[in-house]
């Protein structure tokens, strides 16, 4: 197994540090100072582009800017548009990732939770515009609910809408195909 000695105990991990790139030092050496990156900046774009491919890197955030965040999805959105108590009031409508295609740039400290009925679903907003851009989803608790609305303009290309019937959750979720997986990597 990786990380065992051959005696079966398991080594403790390396630390970070330089590593031998071969042939490709020179052409790594070139991609970094052309683009301007770390050695850690250059990995996270190439991993990034290798794991997500098919992905965009969409930005967004709330009204006032306090919230910002980044999330990797689809040019062509899937968005649902529920019609249970809270979506409707709130005219939320989203679409679904896993919460490793989901990074928080800044305002953790600018969020507020609201909660109702099962607590299941995390609805977060911004304490200064009051605007929610994500959530946690009851559907998907190990995803988030991203507001399209909320996206900064240039990388959707198509949004498809679904209605989806939150005023009967249960049976709903239960009988949709895809729904529960739309949170998975």
């Amino acid at each position: 197994a990786a990380g065992s000695s051959p005696r079966g105990k398991a080594e403790p991990p390396r630390a970070p540090g330089p590593f031998d790139l071969g042939a490709q030092s020179g052409r790594w050496a070139a991609f970094q100072k052309r683009h301007g990156l770390s050695c850690e900046e250059a990995a996270r774009l190439l991993l990034d582009a290798y794991e997500y491919r098919g992905l965009v890197k969409h930005t967004g955030g709330c009204h006032c800017g306090a919230v910002r965040f980044e999330v990797w999805a689809s040019p062509d959105l899937h968005v649902f548009n529920c019609n249970c108590s809270i979506c409707t009031k709130k005219q939320n409508r989203h679409f679904i990732v896993p919460a490793s295609r989901f990074k928080l740039l800044q305002g953790a400290d600018n969020l507020t939770t609201y909660t109702f009925n099962t607590h299941r679903a995390q609805h977060t907003f911004c304490k200064t515009c009051g605007v929610q851009s994500f959530y946690t989803p009851r559907s998907n608790p190990d995803g988030y609910g991203i507001a399209p609305h909320c996206l900064d303009d240039g990388t959707v290309q198509t949004v498809i809408t679904e209605d989806i019937n939150g005023k009967e959750w249960e049976k709903a979720v239960s009988e949709h195909k895809t729904i529960r997986d739309m949170s998975k990597p």
